[in-house]
Protein backbone atom coordinates (compact mmCIF):
# COMPACT_ATOMS: atom_id res chain seq x y z
CA UNK A 1 0.00 0.00 0.00
CA UNK A 2 1.53 3.24 -1.01
CA UNK A 3 1.83 5.77 1.74
CA UNK A 4 0.93 8.63 0.05
CA UNK A 5 -2.22 7.14 -0.64
CA UNK A 6 -5.43 9.65 1.01
CA UNK A 7 -6.67 6.68 3.10
CA UNK A 8 -10.54 6.68 4.80
CA UNK A 9 -9.77 9.14 7.91
CA UNK A 10 -12.86 9.87 10.01
CA UNK A 11 -13.26 12.16 12.85
CA UNK A 12 -15.98 11.71 15.57
CA UNK A 13 -16.54 13.50 18.88
CA UNK A 14 -18.36 11.18 21.36
CA UNK A 15 -20.24 12.65 24.68
CA UNK A 16 -18.02 10.05 26.61
CA UNK A 17 -15.04 9.76 28.63
CA UNK A 18 -11.69 8.22 26.57
CA UNK A 19 -11.69 5.09 28.84
CA UNK A 20 -15.29 4.43 27.85
CA UNK A 21 -14.81 4.88 23.97
CA UNK A 22 -11.23 2.74 24.29
CA UNK A 23 -13.54 0.15 26.21
CA UNK A 24 -15.30 0.03 22.96
CA UNK A 25 -13.08 -0.79 20.94
CA UNK A 26 -11.44 -3.39 23.13
CA UNK A 27 -13.86 -5.05 24.80
CA UNK A 28 -15.82 -7.94 22.80
CA UNK A 29 -19.36 -7.38 24.65
CA UNK A 30 -19.57 -3.45 24.04
CA UNK A 31 -17.54 -3.54 20.68
CA UNK A 32 -20.04 -6.30 19.54
CA UNK A 33 -23.28 -3.99 19.86
CA UNK A 34 -22.20 -1.13 17.21
CA UNK A 35 -19.43 -2.49 14.91
CA UNK A 36 -20.88 -3.06 11.36
CA UNK A 37 -23.09 -1.24 9.22
CA UNK A 38 -27.41 -1.05 9.86
CA UNK A 39 -28.87 -4.38 9.88
CA UNK A 40 -25.29 -6.24 10.80
CA UNK A 41 -24.76 -8.19 13.87
CA UNK A 42 -21.77 -9.47 15.62
CA UNK A 43 -22.46 -12.58 17.28
CA UNK A 44 -18.73 -13.65 17.84
CA UNK A 45 -15.76 -11.17 19.09
CA UNK A 46 -12.39 -12.37 20.51
CA UNK A 47 -9.57 -9.92 21.10
CA UNK A 48 -6.50 -10.85 22.76
CA UNK A 49 -5.88 -7.28 23.28
CA UNK A 50 -1.24 -7.53 23.16
CA UNK A 51 0.85 -6.38 20.60
CA UNK A 52 0.90 -9.62 18.47
CA UNK A 53 -2.72 -11.03 19.53
CA UNK A 54 -5.03 -12.37 17.30
CA UNK A 55 -8.53 -10.67 17.02
CA UNK A 56 -11.11 -11.88 14.93
CA UNK A 57 -14.87 -11.50 14.63
CA UNK A 58 -17.99 -13.23 12.65
CA UNK A 59 -20.42 -10.37 10.91
CA UNK A 60 -23.52 -11.65 9.98
CA UNK A 61 -25.72 -9.76 7.73
CA UNK A 62 -29.72 -9.69 7.15
CA UNK A 63 -30.97 -7.92 3.92
CA UNK A 64 -34.38 -8.60 2.09
CA UNK A 65 -32.38 -10.47 -0.76
CA UNK A 66 -30.30 -12.45 1.44
CA UNK A 67 -28.16 -13.37 4.42
CA UNK A 68 -24.53 -13.99 4.88
CA UNK A 69 -21.47 -13.87 7.44
CA UNK A 70 -18.20 -12.32 7.18
CA UNK A 71 -15.38 -13.32 9.08
CA UNK A 72 -12.22 -11.21 10.03
CA UNK A 73 -9.11 -11.70 11.92
CA UNK A 74 -6.38 -9.51 12.20
CA UNK A 75 -3.52 -8.88 14.77
CA UNK A 76 -2.76 -6.16 17.19
CA UNK A 77 0.41 -4.06 16.30
CA UNK A 78 0.04 -1.00 18.94
CA UNK A 79 -2.04 -0.81 21.97
CA UNK A 80 -1.10 2.76 23.69
CA UNK A 81 -3.98 2.65 26.54
CA UNK A 82 -6.09 4.59 26.18
CA UNK A 83 -5.04 6.92 23.54
CA UNK A 84 -4.15 4.63 20.72
CA UNK A 85 -4.62 1.30 19.13
CA UNK A 86 -3.46 -0.27 15.81
CA UNK A 87 -4.64 -3.49 13.89
CA UNK A 88 -4.16 -5.51 10.81
CA UNK A 89 -7.32 -6.97 9.06
CA UNK A 90 -8.02 -9.73 6.80
CA UNK A 91 -11.28 -11.72 5.37
CA UNK A 92 -11.22 -15.23 6.43
CA UNK A 93 -12.88 -18.38 6.51
CA UNK A 94 -14.62 -19.65 9.22
CA UNK A 95 -11.52 -21.79 10.82
CA UNK A 96 -9.20 -18.25 10.72
CA UNK A 97 -7.60 -19.02 7.41
CA UNK A 98 -7.25 -15.22 5.39
CA UNK A 99 -9.30 -15.49 1.95
CA UNK A 100 -9.15 -13.15 -0.94
CA UNK A 101 -11.75 -10.45 -0.32
CA UNK A 102 -12.67 -10.77 -3.95
CA UNK A 103 -14.02 -14.19 -3.09
CA UNK A 104 -16.65 -12.10 -0.86
CA UNK A 105 -17.33 -10.09 -3.70
CA UNK A 106 -15.43 -7.27 -2.69
CA UNK A 107 -14.08 -5.62 -5.95
CA UNK A 108 -10.49 -6.37 -7.53
CA UNK A 109 -8.71 -2.77 -5.82
CA UNK A 110 -9.61 -4.28 -2.28
CA UNK A 111 -6.28 -5.22 -0.30
CA UNK A 112 -6.42 -8.27 0.95
CA UNK A 113 -4.88 -6.92 4.58
CA UNK A 114 -5.58 -3.30 5.27
CA UNK A 115 -4.81 -1.37 8.88
CA UNK A 116 -6.96 0.10 11.30
CA UNK A 117 -5.44 2.92 13.20
CA UNK A 118 -7.52 4.42 16.05
CA UNK A 119 -5.95 7.54 17.85
CA UNK A 120 -8.20 8.92 20.91
CA UNK A 121 -7.86 12.31 23.18
CA UNK A 122 -10.22 13.66 25.47
CA UNK A 123 -11.08 17.36 26.16
CA UNK A 124 -13.98 18.60 28.40
CA UNK A 125 -15.35 15.24 29.22
CA UNK A 126 -15.68 14.47 25.81
CA UNK A 127 -13.73 12.30 23.42
CA UNK A 128 -12.42 12.70 20.04
CA UNK A 129 -11.53 9.68 17.77
CA UNK A 130 -9.67 9.67 14.46
CA UNK A 131 -9.81 6.78 12.68
CA UNK A 132 -7.55 5.70 9.70
CA UNK A 133 -8.38 2.55 7.92
CA UNK A 134 -4.66 2.00 5.79
CA UNK A 135 -6.29 0.50 2.25
CA UNK A 136 -9.35 2.11 2.17
CA UNK A 137 -10.39 4.73 0.63
CA UNK A 138 -13.48 6.74 1.01
CA UNK A 139 -15.03 5.59 -2.09
CA UNK A 140 -14.48 1.80 -1.85
CA UNK A 141 -16.88 -0.56 -0.09
CA UNK A 142 -16.24 -0.77 3.86
CA UNK A 143 -15.99 3.12 3.73
CA UNK A 144 -20.01 3.55 4.15
CA UNK A 145 -19.69 0.57 6.54
CA UNK A 146 -17.61 2.48 9.04
CA UNK A 147 -19.61 5.76 9.10
CA UNK A 148 -22.89 3.51 9.97
CA UNK A 149 -21.40 1.87 12.60
CA UNK A 150 -20.28 4.97 14.07
CA UNK A 151 -23.52 6.31 14.07
CA UNK A 152 -24.58 3.40 16.50
CA UNK A 153 -21.64 4.45 18.90
CA UNK A 154 -23.91 7.03 20.90
CA UNK A 155 -26.33 4.80 22.10
CA UNK A 156 -24.01 2.26 23.00
CA UNK A 157 -22.14 4.52 24.87
CA UNK A 158 -25.00 6.12 26.97
CA UNK A 159 -26.32 2.32 27.46
CA UNK A 160 -22.52 1.88 29.26
CA UNK A 161 -22.71 4.22 31.36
Amino acid sequence: MNDGEQWLTIERTFNAPIDLVWAIWTEPKLFRHWYGPKGASVPATEMDLVVGGTRSLTMEMNTAQHSFSMHFTGTYKTIEAPYHLAYTESMCDETGAVISPQSMGMPADFPDTTEVIIDLSEASGKTLMKLVHVGVKEAMVGAEGWHQAFDKIDKVLASAD
